[in-house]
């Protein structure tokens, strides 16, 4: 397995910072550019990534103020687990991490782990800038 991941601190409390995660509607927000046809309801969410794929992502499990964690709801090029980690630093103070894991061979290491590493980091930026 591959594993990409980053993590920010939010000046939120745990449950306001869980709560926006835990809907994927949210997730929208936290997207680069380059996803296009987003289509969510707050369990599942489909999209394209421009020149790469269509993904379709669907939440498995909760875990209140702790993880989410999303996992395909179709086939996708590639086994992947996504996860949100939450943790209370203080009452106003959220580490919030995001990881992904992949199941990548080395060819698809060589040309997906840059991009991959690209999306963790945009994510976790723009999570601080919306719920900053």
């Amino acid at each position: 397995m591959t594993v990409i991941q980053n993590h920010t601190v939010i000046n939120k409390a745990i449950s306001e910072v869980y709560s926006f995660l835990a809907d994927l509607n949210n997730h929208e927000q936290l997207m680069p550019d380059n996803i296009y046809n987003w289509i969510s309801t707050a369990d599942e969410a489909q999209f394209t990534i421009k020149n790469m794929a269509k993904l379709s992502l669907k939440i498995n499990q909760r875990v209140e103020n702790k993880e989410i964690i999303c996992v395909p709801s179709e086939e996708a090029p590639f086994e992947i687990k996504l996860s949100w980690q939450v943790e209370e630093i203080s009452p106003s103070e959220t580490k919030a991490t995001f990881v992904i894991d992949a199941q990548l061979n080395m060819m698809m290491k060589m040309m997906a782990s840059g991009p991959l590493q690209k999306l963790v980091d945009h994510q976790i930026n723009r999570v601080k800038e919306v719920l900053g």
